[in-house]
Parts: C-alpha cells; sequence; structure tokens
C-alpha cells in the first residue's frame, strides 16, 4: 500500500457540548443540511471522548466548564454564539483553545465549512492501546509486550511504540531481553513544552525488533525508588505516537495515578487481562470500574489456569465486557523470559492473545515490505 494515500473510514459524529437549548436547535438544523451526524452529551465529558471525537462544538457556558476541567489542547474544536460573540465568547473560546468562533444563525456557513474539514478520520492516524491487569501477576505487561511484538513483525503500522506505565514493575527492557541495549528510557526522557517528536523519539529509543521502539522504565537498584513518570509527558509520548501514525502500546498493569489515568484515557481502547479464578474476577470488578469511568472501551483477556473450571464466557458475563481471547496457561513461558527474554509468539496462546487484540483495532494501516 502507498504510505501516502489516506484510506477513510465512516464520518464520525461530531461531539456537541452545548448548554444552550437554543444554540443546540440552531447545531442540529446545520448538521441535517450537512448531512452530520451528532453526539449529544452534557459537559463535561470523559476525556477520552474530548480526545477522541473528530470534532467538538461548545457554546460559552460548556467552554468555561472544560477548560475548568484540565481538558488537553486539541484541534477540531468550535465555539458557536447565539448572535455577535461578546467578550465573554472570545474569552472562553481562548481558555478552551477553540479554532474558530461561529455566530448562528448569520454563519452558518462556517460550522458546515468545518463539518467538512472535520468529516474524515484518516486511517494512518496513529491508536493506542492500553493494557491493564485485573491482580498481580495477571499478564499485562506480558501481552502488552506480544502484542507489539506481534505488530511490529506484521507491520501493523509503521512504526509501534511500547511504553512501559508501571515504575516498579522491572522494566519492560528487562521482559524483552533488551536491558543492555543503548537508548533513552523513562529517567532520561526530558520532554520540553509538553511536547515531543515521534522521529526522535524512535531514534533516542531501544529496539525490539525492526519497528518497535520500547520505552521503559529503569530500575531503582541499591534501595533507591524508581522514577515516577509525570502525566505530561506521559501525554506527549502517547501524542508523539499518535500524530506519526504509529501503534502506541500502553502496559499500564495494575497502576494507579496520574500518569496510569492519561494513558486509560488516551486509549481507543483498553484491554483488561484477567486469570481465571474467582478472586481474580472479584478483583477484576473493581478495577473494571475504575477504568470505565476513565475509558467505556474496554475488551477483556482471560487467562488461564482455571482451577474451578470458569470459562472466558461465564468471566465476560459477570463483568459485562465484551471477550477478546479466553487462553490456556503458556507451558515454559516462565522460562523463556528467564532464559532471554520474550521473542515473537509464533504460535500458542499468547500469539492467539495478542492477535485478537490486533484484530479488535482492524486491517493494519501499512504493510511493512520489512
Amino acid at each position: 500500500m502507498d504510505n501516502d494515500v489516506a484510506q477513510t473510514a465512516p464520518i464520525s459524529p461530531a461531539l456537541v457540548l452545548i448548554r444552550d437549548v437554543r444554540l443546540r436547535d440552531e447545531v442540529r438544523r446545520v448538521a441535517a443540511a450537512a448531512e452530520r451526524l451528532l453526539d449529544e452529551r452534557e459537559p463535561p465529558v470523559g476525556r477520552h471522548a474530548w480526545s477522541g471525537a473528530l470534532m467538538v462544538i461548545l457554546d460559552t457556558a460548556a467552554a468555561g466548564e472544560c477548560a475548568a476541567a484540565g481538558y488537553p489542547r486539541r484541534g477540531g474544536v468550535v465555539l458557536v454564539t447565539d448572535g455577535e460573540p461578546g467578550l465573554p465568547g472570545w474569552q472562553a473560546a481562548a481558555a478552551v483553545g477553540a479554532e474558530r468562533v461561529i455566530e448562528l444563525p448569520g454563519a452558518a456557513v462556517g460550522l458546515i465549512e468545518k463539518f467538512a474539514e472535520h468529516g474524515e478520520r484518516r486511517a494512518s492516524d496513529g491508536v493506542v492501546v492500553a493494557v491493564a491487569g485485573a491482580s498481580g501477576g495477571a499478564g499485562a505487561s506480558v501481552l502488552a509486550a506480544a502484542t507489539a511484538l506481534r505488530a511490529a513483525a506484521d507491520g501493523f503500522r509503521r512504526d509501534t511504540l511500547l511504553v512501559d506505565g508501571a515504575p516498579c514493575g522491572g522494566g519492560l527492557d528487562l521482559l524483552l531481553g533488551i536491558e543492555t541495549g543503548t537508548g533513552l528510557r523513562w529517567p532520561d526522557l526530558v520532554v520540553e513544552d509538553g511536547r515531543i517528536a515521534a522521529t526522535a523519539l524512535h531514534g533516542a529509543l531501544p529496539k525490539a525488533s525492526p519497528g518497535l521502539s520500547v520505552l521503559s522504565c529503569g530500575r531503582g537498584g541499591a534501595g533507591r525508588l524508581p522514577s515516577p513518570i509525570a502525566a505530561g509527558a506521559a501525554r506527549a509520548v502517547i501524542e508523539a505516537g499518535r500524530a506519526a501514525g504509529d501503534l502506541v502500546i500502553c502496559d499500564v498493569s495494575g497502576e494507579r495515578g496520574a500518569h496510569a489515568e492519561q494513558m486509560l484515557e488516551s486509549a481507543d481502547l483498553v484491554v483488561l487481562i484477567v486469570q481465571a479464578t474467582l478472586r481474580a474476577v472479584a478483583a477484576a470488578e473493581s478495577v473494571s470500574a475504575y477504568i470505565g469511568r476513565r475509558n467505556p472501551n474496554q475488551g477483556l483477556v482471560v487467562r488461564g489456569p482455571a482451577p474451578g473450571g470458569l470459562r472466558g464466557a461465564e468471566v465476560a458475563e459477570v463483568l459485562d465486557l465484551p471477550l477478546l481471547a479466553a487462553i490456556r496457561a503458556e507451558g515454559g513461558l516462565a522460562a523463556r523470559l528467564e532464559r532471554g527474554g520474550l521473542s515473537t509468539p509464533q504460535r500458542g496462546p499468547l500469539k492467539d492473545a495478542a492477535d485478537a487484540v490486533l484484530a479488535v483495532l482492524g486491517a493494519p494501516a501499512v504493510r511493512s515490505a520489512r
């Protein structure tokens, strides 16, 4: 496939956060004329909805609420006013980072133009996945790494970026057997002005395989605590990969805190991996609720062994989550990890789980010629 040719997906609804009833009716009228669907919600909404919409339409009141909530700046934000905008409208637009203020009904053609400008999602846009574990030892890090390896081998995107979100997890570089490789880890990464270039990032990070860069946590050592991950730095790394068209896979594991929330909120899909035991399922109910308040797009992977005979479909029913894969335990995996780190799975349960995650994300945007 030509890398410069953009494929298009069905037009997504524009997110509408408007308090004013009259303005909401005007936006509906213009959207109907432009044949554009609307996703109308009460502000404020979760950050995933805010970041994931192709276009956001606000009135002055809603813009003020979203700015106060600290939503990140993004493109495609439009503020509409009832008649000529006054000083409060311009101030709200500046606070939320709106790219245009449109007077309704007089300047309705401007809204139609914005609908056309932000009407399609390019298939070359990056994709972000977060992998979380329901309990300790669930296997989130292994699944995140295996999915990244499979994606790089299959050319799911031109580049894949595996991001370690577990400072106390020992480091994904160690899991992958590249701990002696040259390149930056989280403690070495400096993000200026909340931005970072994807090309510079890939050039500075160690590689686990062709097309797969790994941003790993460091190790404390000698009684030192591992370095924390700043939420702003996590956002900058994720958005750099997304803007470059990468597949970004974040290993959240069982982490909490601002950086983990950023990873969950930014993800197009959150994969929750659960062991097939009663206690793990009980823990997963709380973890799924925690994730759901930050991102509604969850999928479930159930991992054996199942000493009590729990089936994946039963776990999915209890958690009310779509089942992506139910896999048995993979024999010899722990020994392989100890001997040299995880390599690209070619067969077996881990391959099946990784491929199931990638299948949810759709067909590859770019097939690698490597």
